[in-house]
């Protein structure tokens, strides 16, 4: 890891690692973010002793949040054009992996950082705290890291066509009774219930765990080409006019709202659609 990384890899115990997300002040996604969690997945990948993975964050109110646009150009390409891209490889990992992945989520969730969440095995939320949603569409883009693929056998079609159109925000409970996240938790219960949940399952036999999600993963997941196939579509809706003319406004509320912008993006995309 770099000094100045956006994500920060701790090894707790031989069988427990816990990566935190560290770029304040929004916990945006940016090309360093994308190139050091790909290192950390591969390096955990051949690891014979991980058996749980925690994911948390070290930003107050941002849990994983979208891809930072205005630095597109830095998030590494695909090597070949029939290469998968390295989003897509990182989630799928992720989704594989022979250990546990366990989110502890307070704060907003949203693109990019719920099509993340969305990858791990168990997702734990604070009930006051966590926020999710997809803004893409109405932004002008394209989900691209499994959103249209994977919370659809998640919440169902109805649920995850209106979280997808909408792109508004949706609370805790909500995501809870939808089958969004494993549970809502009250704030002040969050990390005791992760740690319980961590510890009981780094007790179990590493085999077992691994094979169990396996059969698990048989049942439910999307084909791997589809979501190859969701991020070459979202990598082409950045070039549409339909996101230029959108991100033109999104900027000007920006320079209006500030930070707020992103405390309230479900709000302000509403807001900037309907004032065009």
């Amino acid at each position: 890891m770099t000094e100045h990384s956006t994500i920060h890899l701790e090894r707790t115990s031989p069988q427990i690692a816990k990566v935190t997300f560290t770029n304040p002040p929004v916990n945006l996604i940016v090309g360093e973010t994308v190139v050091r969690l790909a290192e950390i997945v591969t390096e955990l990948q051949t690891d014979p002793d991980i058996q749980v993975v925690v994911f948390d964050s070290g930003v107050p109110d941002f849990f994983f949040n979208h891809f930072d646009l205005g630095a597109a150009a830095d998030f590494p390409a695909p090597d070949g054009e029939d290469a998968v891209p390295i989003w897509t490889d990182i989630v799928l990992k992720l989704t594989k992996a022979p250990y546990i992945t366990v989110a502890s989520i307070r704060g907003r969730t949203r693109g990019g950082g719920n099509e993340l969440a969305l990858a791990f095995d168990l997702r734990y939320a604070s009930r006051e705290k966590a926020l999710f949603g997809q803004p893409e569409v109405g932004s002008g883009l394209l989900p691209g890291g499994g959103g249209t693929e994977r919370l659809p056998r998640a919440i169902g079609r109805s649920r995850a066509l209106e979280v997808i159109l909408t792109s508004a925000d949706y609370d805790a409970d909500t995501a809870e009774r939808w089958g969004w996240i494993t549970r809502a938790i009250p704030d002040a219960e969050l990390d005791l219930y992760v740690d319980g949940i961590v510890q009981r399952l780094a007790s179990f036999d590493r085999t077992s765990l691994a094979s169990a999600k396996a059969m698990v993963n048989r049942a439910v997941l999307p084909p791997d080409g589809d979501l190859v196939a969701a991020y070459h579509e979202f990598a082409h809706s950045l070039t549409l006019p339909g996101f230029q003319i959108r991100a033109a406004g999104a900027d000007a509320l920006v320079a209006q709202a500030g930070l707020d912008f992103e405390y309230r993006l479900g709000e302000y995309i509403g807001i900037a659609n309907q004032q065009r």
